[in-house]
């Protein structure tokens, strides 16, 4: 199945020409199972693509092969152009792959600036500045400001992480991920536990974020995903069983079965 349908054209097609993230034949066995089994996958700036799939398809296992945390046992990946397979996930961190987790990452008992102002210190350390104190970090003060500005967190800058709503928090881990300037944002299930009003304001701040960064979406919440994605990639079994736009994939007879349901 083509992952852009024949009659589509303009600037979202141009760019995918040119993939900013490639997964390349990426495949990953554990003891002789295989997790995720020749996965073909490409990402570009411009567009959300969504990674869906029941329990145990092996999305969070493909998340971890592209940011560089799990080796692959077959295929490679690629970064800008670049062969990336055997870079480690500090380096692809360095060079602009960021990621959030399923499970929240904060520092609960900091503050909501001094969370962000930690994740750009940790992507570019100074280790001469040692005896700096924290409050001097101006390079880092201004970073961690834009980067909660870019995920509306801005006027929650002096609150503790822990009084934060879930979905906040959410918030607060995109923005600690933008922090470290990636180009490609590897986003675990970043709706996992919210409520309509939550998830409404991720997926604005998401749209919003796509523009400049190429978003790979692994989510369960099909409304949100329908609503947000340009591209959809349904994995079953380790395997890809459609990659295309969110109408031919709510129409695809294979999705359905083994999926969607009659629900979507």
């Amino acid at each position: 199945m083509s992952a852009v349908p024949a009659e589509a054209s303009g600037p979202r097609e141009a760019a995918a020409a040119a993939p900013l993230l490639e997964a390349l034949g990426l495949g990953r066995r554990f003891r002789g199972l295989a997790a995720v089994d020749a996965v073909w996958i490409d990402v570009c700036v411009g567009e959300i693509h969504a990674v869906i799939g029941t329990n145990g398809a092996g999305k969070s296992t493909l998340i971890n092969m592209l940011s560089g945390e799990l080796a692959p046992s077959a295929g490679s990946v690629r970064f800008a152009g670049e062969d990336v397979t055997r870079w480690s996930q500090p380096r692809r961190a360095r060079a602009g792959v960021g990621r959030s987790y399923q499970r929240t990452t904060i520092f609960a008992e900091f503050s909501v600036l001094e969370n962000c102002r930690l994740a750009a210190q940790a992507s570019a350390p100074r280790p001469w500045l040692v005896w700096e104190r924290a409050a001097n970090d101006a390079r880092g003060i201004a970073i961690a400001m834009r980067a909660l500005a870019a995920a509306g967190l801005d006027g929650d800058a002096g609150r503790i992480a822990s009084t934060l709503s879930h979905g906040a928090k959410r918030q607060l881990e995109i923005a600690m991920c933008l922090a470290t300037a990636p180009r490609a944002l590897l986003l675990d299930e970043p709706l996992a536990g919210m409520g309509a009003e939550e998830t409404g304001r991720m997926l604005t701040l998401l749209s919003g974020l796509k523009a400049t960064h190429a978003i790979l979406l692994v989510e369960h919440d099909m409304d949100a995903v329908f609503r947000v994605a340009d591209r959809i990639t349904v994995m079953v079994n380790g395997q890809v069983i459609a990659s295309d736009v969110p109408e031919r994939i709510r129409n695809d007879r294979a999705v359905r079965e083994a999926y969607l349901g009659d629900d979507h």
